[in-house]
């Protein structure tokens, strides 16, 4: 039997399915087989020697004076015939020769032992890919299916990139390398797997009855990933990630901060010339990123969030929604020429200000501050002003 050692030994380096596993697998194989010749009631032992590989079959009975099931019981006569030790209420096992095992009942084996190698490589990749659930994977870009995109993600694996994880903008063509943040890696259920079945026009991906790994290019972690692959200072905990807002494709702030004094958070995530930075502002196809240092005083960090704009005052109150419940809020004001840029475009620096702090955020000139009677010191050009935010060129 050293050659079913030497096959599983095989099986489980190239396909990483483990060698106990399978012969977990056969046993229970050989004792389903045994149903077709000596019935349901039959209680059947299966033992593989783990080193070895032979095979040992034994069913077991119940010594009795007078036999009403077969397959469950076994005379005294017959019992004593075996052993004179064996009494009334004794269980005995029965030795079952290979030999005696039907043609159908070794197809039902074989058939269950291919199953069982089947599922363990399932089991093997769905495992391979759940230590990666939030987290950066690399793929190969295959072909479009509609809107959706699929990419490949080993050999054996592929993914559909959906279009509403599709970042607006962004081609890619068969043969690209895509990075994926990782949202969710879930088995499939036999009824989502029936009726993928069922839809003869819809192209199924390698481990569609398996799992299903779903990706995003739009999440706000691939940006926080990104950035823990990228730099060093964030990957060993010394510079921390306390929040961020992205516009996928567009514009992303991150707020950071230092554990450690003589450690810039924001000089380390940007690097030096911006090469850190500036490798992620590539990986993600341009998409600008505002760094700025994150405070535990609200009106600090809200004035930080608003950069690159110069804030002259934040006061901090706070307002109900429609549902009556409360809602932080911060009325900034900034300088007359300060305004559109503190605003962005489309209100789109105010907005992603807003999500990085959580709070609601009224901006409002200088001048119209005034008008408004809001009381506030003067900004004056003269003052110091450290810019602490790195925003990528146009």
């Amino acid at each position: 039997m050293s050659e079913i050692i030497d096959a599983l030994n095989q099986l489980e380096k190239e396909k990483s399915i483990s060698k106990d596993v399978i012969m977990d697998a056969i046993e229970k194989s050989l004792e389903s087989a045994c149903e077709k010749d000596f019935g349901k009631d039959a209680i059947i032992e299966v033992s593989m020697d783990r080193t070895t590989g032979d095979i040992a079959v034994f069913q077991k009975k119940i010594v009795v004076e007078e036999v009403t099931n077969e397959a469950t019981e076994i005379s005294f006569t017959q019992a004593q015939a075996m052993s004179k030790k064996n009494k009334v209420g004794d269980e005995v096992k029965i030795e079952i020769k290979s030999k005696e095992f039907g043609r159908i009942a070794a197809q039902k084996a074989r058939s269950i032992i291919v199953q069982s190698i089947k599922e363990g490589e399932r089991e093997a990749l769905y495992n391979k890919f759940h230590c990666k659930k939030n987290d950066i994977i690399t793929g190969v870009v295959q072909r479009n299916l509609g809107n959706n995109l699929i990419v490949s993600l080993d050999e054996k694996t592929e993914t559909v990139l959906s279009e509403n994880e599709q970042v607006k903008g962004e081609v890619y063509k068969r043969g690209d390398r895509i990075k994926l943040y990782v949202v969710e890696v879930k088995l499939s259920t036999e009824k989502n797997a029936q009726e993928k079945d069922k839809n003869p026009k819809g192209k199924k991906d390698k481990n569609s009855k398996g799992f299903k790994i779903l990706v995003s290019r739009t999440h706000p972690e691939l940006v926080k990933r990104l950035f823990e692959k990228e730099v060093t200072e964030v990957a060993d905990g010394t510079v921390e990630i306390k929040s961020i807002s992205r516009e996928a494709g567009s514009r992303t702030k991150i707020a950071v901060w230092s554990n450690n004094p003589d450690v810039d958070p924001v000089g380390a995530c940007v690097g030096l010339n911006g090469t850190r930075v500036n490798n992620i502002v590539d990986d993600l196809k341009g998409e600008k990123i505002d760094i700025i240092t994150w405070s535990e005083d609200p009106a600090k960090f809200i004035e930080n969030a608003l950069s690159p704009s110069k804030v002259i005052s934040v006061e901090l109150g706070e307002e109900t929604d429609e549902k009556g419940k409360p809602v932080k809020c911060a009325y900034v004001v900034v300088p007359d020429y300060q305004l559109s840029l503190a605003i962005g475009k489309e209100g789109q620096n105010a907005r992603l200000a807003a999500k990085l702090t959580g709070y609601k955020i009224d901006i409002k000139s200088e001048s119209k501050a005034r008008e408004l009677g809001m009381e506030f010191d003067s900004y004056d050009e003269d003052d110091d002003y450290y810019e602490d935010s790195y925003e990528d060129e146009e």
